[in-house]
């Protein structure tokens, strides 16, 4: 990732708002619906929830 000494435009800002809160009620309707999840972590993907898959070891 490249980081900048800039301050993000307004837009850019709006952009990333948006995209988090949609990534949120995402996360938020699959909890709901008792659907597990995907996240990375330590450079690896991790399965969470109650049905998640088992990870390979």
């Amino acid at each position: 990732m490249t980081r900048t000494s800039t301050r993000p435009s307004p837009q850019t800002l709006a952009m990333l708002t948006a995209l988090q809160l949609a990534v949120t009620k995402a996360l938020d309707k699959k909890q709901k619906l008792g659907q597990y999840m995907v996240t990375w972590e330590n450079g690896r993907p991790v399965s969470k929830g109650a049905d998640a898959p088992k990870s390979p070891s």
